[in-house]
């Protein structure tokens, strides 16, 4: 089931059609609490137009919503006593996006959390390096 676009999960919410816990709203941007936290406070920040994600948003879409999550990431982290934040945004599903419209998430994290992200994997200064060649090949 798609859940971005105009008739999506998150356009209905910026359409006040199904409810949100709203912390914040401006022009460009809405921030509500996500309906299944990793912790208390978890917040999600989105653009107010149907955006799928960071391969389909402009500069200005990409930049509001950064702007409103570096604006909110203090007041939410000290409004529920945190230490700190994790920011992370999921970008199709391969990644963890399941609601294709682009949102990043302000999760509060305190010393001691049981919330643990990223595995490791092994890479050796060659294979760094051999990345970073194909990185920079393409940004030529």
């Amino acid at each position: 089931m798609e859940l971005g676009g105009e008739d999506g999960l998150f356009m209905k919410i910026v359409r006040r059609e199904i409810p949100a816990a709203i912390v914040y709203e401006d022009e460009h941007t809405l921030a509500f609490l996500d309906n299944a936290p990793v912790s208390k406070g978890h917040t999600l920040v989105i653009p107010k137009q149907p955006v799928r994600n960071v391969f389909d948003a402009g500069q200005e879409a990409w930049t509001t919503v950064m702007e409103t999550v570096r604006k909110l990431a203090p007041i939410v982290r000290d409004a529920v006593g945190a230490d700190g934040v994790h920011i992370n945004s999921n970008h199709e599903p391969e990644a963890g996006q399941k609601v294709f419209h682009l949102h990043v998430h302000i999760i509060p994290r305190t010393r001691g959390d049981a919330v643990h992200f990223w595995p490791t994997i092994e890479s050796s200064d060659a294979e760094r390096e051999a990345t970073a060649s194909a990185i920079r090949e393409r940004l030529a």
